[in-house]
């Protein structure tokens, strides 16, 4: 989810508009489907499954996000783990190691789930090309996303909503592996305390600074 655009020709800009027009439409879909979200709290189950189909892990997550920045993202089993930004500091922390890491925050590296949850479909586009795959009325949506940059260790990107929810993101990787996150127990729009998407280490914890924030 880190990737880095790729430098594009002029002249294959230029012969691409009827494309473009089309991924725009399939972006602005995308963009209703997120419309009017200003919390969200969710269970994900992820799975990671090798190149032959057999699933190699399969992880129980809790997400809560809230806009503009704020975003949580648990890992309960088997490996804790807890993923939690303000916007400003990233701390990642491993219950296993009793470690937290610090970061200063940036939103072009932000991992997937977050860019689309909280909304930032436009900065999506510019690493790839959305195109609305599949459309049943109201009930099933899909879209596939493909990543501009030929280094991106994505092939595709599938994400399916039902129901106008967000149901299934598949991240089809080079190596044949695929990622999936289902996501279940939506809610929309609950109130979720500022505090949530800070972290205070625990005691006897090692921290370690990687940010340059005063």
């Amino acid at each position: 989810m880190r990737n880095f655009l790729a430098a594009a020709a002029c002249a294959c800009a230029i012969t691409m508009i009827p494309g473009r027009g089309l991924a725009q439409s399939s972006l602005d879909k995308l963009d209703a489907l997120l419309q009017d979200i200003s919390t969200l709290t969710a269970d994900v189950t992820q799975l990671i499954v090798e190149s032959d189909g057999g699933i190699l892990e399969e992880s129980e997550i809790r997400m809560q996000l809230k806009k503009p920045d704020g975003f949580y993202w648990e890992t309960i089993a088997p490996f804790p783990e807890l993923i939690v930004t303000n916007g400003k500091l990233l701390w990642n922390f491993q219950p296993d190691l009793e470690q937290v890491v610090i970061e200063d925050w940036d939103t072009s590296r932000s991992e997937l789930a977050a860019q689309l949850l909280n909304g930032r479909t436009r900065q999506l586009s510019e690493e790839y090309t959305i195109t609305l795959t599949s459309e049943a009325g109201e009930d099933h949506a899909q879209f596939s996303l493909l990543p501009i940059a030929s280094e991106s260790v994505y092939t595709e990107i599938t994400i399916s909503f039902i129901q106008a929810e967000l149901d299934i993101i598949y991240l089809h990787s080079k190596n044949g592996q695929k990622t999936v996150w289902q996501f279940t127990n939506i809610e929309r729009n609950l109130p979720l305390s500022d505090t949530l998407f800070e972290f205070v280490p625990p005691d006897g914890v090692e921290v370690i600074q990687n940010n340059y924030t005063n």
